[in-house]
């Protein structure tokens, strides 16, 4: 398969495990967008979101994501929880080819892992009912995705990887 992969999910659903075992599998390049935008402005995207709000974080990552995309080396590409709810992100996306894949995690299951997660700051989940509330927004612009994987927490990357690529 010569198309390119983005995977998606809400903050937490494994996205950045599951996309670096798919390119692993694949002996490809794997871009983590929210790793990428950190490494190009010099500031995480929470920094960005706190420091100048999610307005300016949003045409941050649009951007990040244009750039990332025209590398046709990279083959497999982690995006931010956020980025697929832009319709010009995914009209982008769509326009390169790339097969989207929804990682759907029950809200729970990200929660434990926002909440767990002491080395993340999370502005926008930044307790629990307006996680929720956020969770239950997005999925409406996740279910656009070509493909959807039910995922739980017990599911390991090597298995998700397995039916990303069958």
């Amino acid at each position: 398969m010569n198309r390119r992969f983005v995977i998606l999910g809400f903050m937490g659903c494994g996205k950045t495990t599951v996309a670096t075992e798919l390119a692993r599998r694949l002996e490809c390049k794997f871009i983590d967008l929210d790793s990428f935008i950190t490494e190009s402005q010099g500031r995480s995207p929470s920094e960005i979101i706190e420091q100048d709000g999610e307005p300016a974080f949003r045409q941050i990552e649009s951007l990040a994501l244009t750039e990332v995309l025209q590398d046709r080396d990279t083959r497999v590409i982690a995006l931010g929880g956020g980025a697929w709810t832009i319709p010009a992100n995914r009209t982008f996306i769509a326009l390169h080819d790339c097969l989207t894949v929804w990682l759907d995690t029950p809200f729970e299951t990200c929660w434990q892992r926002i909440s767990h997660s002491g080395k993340t700051v999370r502005p926008l989940a930044p307790d629990h009912e307006t996680a929720r509330a956020r969770y239950q927004l997005r999925r409406a612009d996740y279910v656009l995705a070509e493909r959807q994987i039910s995922m739980n927490e017990t599911d390991s990357a090597e298995t998700i990887a397995s039916q990303v690529l069958s």
